[in-house]
């Protein structure tokens, strides 16, 4: 099943309609893609995994695979490391991102199949599908919904699922 997230912030739920943030930098193509850039990358991307914060949800009733954050949990995000654009401990040596943030857009996470498979530094990192602000503030270049309809897209989502995010308007 493929979830599409259109540049005008709409977003398709097999069928149903719901609002959604992208990047700050608009979207482009994926080869286009750069670290920092706040853009969201054109494509199709399957959720590899969901990770989850336990001190805040139980574990999302879904079939794909899950793990529960912990507080030390981070994403790299320095082209020249190493461990760029993968998980990795904190404290870091190199700059990452905090998964275990003070608000809430990170409570639930799917991990997005940009650049992952090997990365290639400087092409974008920690894409994810997170939960939307209040106001559906535009991202750095996640795709984010609400809390609703990111729980219907986990249930609706089966091994293979994906998101797309398309340039052009639904």
């Amino acid at each position: 099943m493929i979830f599409e997230a259109f540049a005008n912030g709409r977003m398709n739920l097999a069928g149903r309609w719901v609002r959604c943030a992208l990047g700050k930098g608009g979207v482009v193509a994926a080869a286009a893609k750069r670290e920092g850039d706040g853009a969201s990358p054109a494509g199709v991307y399957m959720i590899r995994r969901v990770l989850y914060r336990p001190d805040r949800c139980a574990a999302p009733g879904t079939r794909l695979v899950t793990a529960p954050m912990a507080e030390d949990d981070g994403w790299c995000d320095a082209p020249a490391d190493a461990a760029y654009n993968q998980p990795v401990k904190l404290p870091y040596a190199a700059s990452c991102e905090r998964l275990w943030r003070d608000d809430h857009v990170y409570d639930l996470v799917g991990v997005l199949a940009h650049n992952d498979a090997p990365p290639t530094p400087g092409l974008g990192s920690a894409i994810f599908l997170h939960l939307a602000r209040e106001d559906y503030a535009p991202t750095e270049g996640c795709v984010a919904v609400a809390r609703a309809d990111l729980d219907l897209l986990l249930a609706l989502a089966e091994p293979g699922s994906a998101v797309a995010i398309r340039a052009e308007s639904a």
